[in-house]
């Protein structure tokens, strides 16, 4: 690679944002009482860094080709997840370098897992930084998603690319453009998520906290028991609907302010994502039904409704233990943690285009088997699909299943148990947050996984969210040699 100074330019900036951002829990803990000057030493490391990375690579022409928009990806994330992790390590509550990492890398991937064991007796500073962690990332992960990710082609994302963003050099100025749009459209959710939650009943700092994660669809709270410790349905309703809204690709908001006012009735995406919500919510909803008869059919459909919107989209909050329920919910829940949300949004998985594609993929092939000389072709959202768009989300489907296989046998290797093993992979490589069993269960955390492991799931959650080849490309010597 001839030259770097454009990602290291980036990457700079980047941490310079982070440490003013590091600057806010600093404030918050002024305003609780709070005596520990860890926010102001981290943001003070972390933007003389950032000032030392863009002062030394200073260019009148920045241009960022196909192989450096990969290294950017990759360290980018990796950098941030690093430096995230001074303020933990730094603080009162005894944390090990690599816990401080974990927790820093579930936040800025938007995970939700956590190994702090007592979130209610927390410094408020803490709290603020981790949902202040997740909101940057679901606003980060955005931007990739709508003007990086697409040009790397990497598992179909080609399919969102934007008009005038076909070409490597373009990334930076369209980066630029894309992000003060998207930014006013993420604070303003934002803004009327903290709004909706306080008229609810949150306390003007849980309002702000989980506001953030709610529309980073991340998952974060400010107490042990989630969203379950308020227990509000009104709290629970406003999660719902500003998960929904997170879940939604924003590049359906950007086209409905340039003017198409039907983008969110018409888009096959957001109309799969409302079926699935919907017939998932109704199955649960008659499984409780039929076996939770505690609870009346309003309050059952409630429990449904989370659950279905938290786990789908990743977001991870919980008001119960749903591995209580029985088997059904726990298979049910690991399959809607694979599908994901929307491409575009603050949700993970596999995404929910990639089913769309594959099912009229295989529809097609029953078709050419009954009618061997009939001419098919494959569209999506009324545009032509090529077979190497299609190999492309086969490829990327299979070596998903691969890595959480691989990376379950991994953690099973350390001692860990099947469901445990089974549920963590799955919970970081879909970027959900919390898995299935009494460990690492609705009620439970990591705290206790060894070390190893925590390593581990933080790589699936960086494999997760930068979708799988973003990272794994960086492992093949060729392409440094290119």
């Amino acid at each position: 690679m001839n030259n770097n100074k454009t990602v290291f330019f980036a990457i700079g900036i980047l941490l310079i944002i982070l440490g003013i951002f590091m600057i806010v829990p600093f404030f918050v803990q002024l305003i609780y009482g709070g005596q520990n000057n860890t926010f102001l030493s981290s943001a003070s490391v972390t933007i003389f860094i950032g000032v030392l990375l863009v002062l030394t690579n200073l260019e009148e022409n920045r241009k960022l080709n196909l192989q450096q928009a990969f290294v950017l990806t990759a360290f980018s994330w990796f950098c941030i997840a690093i430096f995230g992790s001074i303020p933990f390590y730094l603080s009162d509550l005894n944390l090990t370098l690599v816990d401080s990492f974990f927790e820093s890398m579930s936040g800025i991937t938007t995970t939700g897992s956590t190994i702090i064991t007592n979130l209610d007796d927390a410094p408020k500073d803490i709290l603020i930084w981790r949902s202040i962690l997740q909101w940057l990332g679901g606003i980060g992960i955005i931007v990739m998603a709508i003007t990086i990710l697409p040009l790397l082609n990497i598992g179909g994302m080609e399919l969102f690319r934007m008009e005038s963003s076909d070409t490597a050099e373009k990334i930076l100025p369209k980066t630029r453009e894309i992000t003060l749009i998207i930014s006013g459209i993420y604070l303003s959710l934002t803004f009327f998520c903290i709004m909706a939650y306080w008229f609810a009943g949150m306390n003007i700092f849980d309002s702000f906290a989980h506001a953030m994660t709610t529309i980073a669809t991340g998952g974060f709270s400010t107490y042990s028991e989630s969203i379950g410790y308020f227990q509000n349905p009104r709290i629970e309703i406003v999660s719902i609907v500003f998960i929904i809204l997170g879940s939604i690709p924003f590049l359906a908001y950007l086209k409905f302010i340039k003017g198409d006012r039907k983008i969110f009735f018409t888009d096959i995406q957001i109309k799969g994502l409302v079926y699935l919500l919907a017939i998932s919510v109704l199955l649960m909803l008659l499984y409780l039904v039929i076996n939770n008869k505690e609870y009346s059919f309003f309050e059952n459909l409630r429990i449904s409704a989370f659950n279905v919107v938290s786990i789908l989209s990743g977001t991870g909050y919980v008001t119960s233990d749903f591995s209580l329920w029985g088997k059904f919910p726990l298979i049910f829940f690991l399959f809607l943690m694979f599908v994901g949300g929307c491409a575009g949004s603050t949700t993970c998985g596999i995404k929910i285009f990639r089913f769309q594609i594959l099912g009229v993929f295989i529809i097609t092939q029953i078709k050419k088997l009954v009618y061997p000389h009939g001419i098919f072709s494959l569209k999506y959202n009324n545009e032509k699909i090529s077979n190497k768009f299609i190999y492309s989300i086969i490829t990327f489907i299979f070596l998903y299943f691969c890595i959480f296989f691989i990376l379950s046998a991994i953690l099973s290797l350390n001692g860990l148990d099947f469901i445990t093993a089974l549920s963590g992979s799955a919970s970081a490589i879909s970027n959900v947050g919390p898995g299935l069993g009494d460990i690492i269960g609705p009620n439970g955390n990591y705290s206790n996984l060894p070390t190893f492991s925590k390593l581990s799931l933080s790589l699936g959650m960086l494999l997760g969210r930068l979708e799988l080849f973003a990272i794994l490309i960086l492992f093949f010597p060729s392409f440094w040699k290119n």
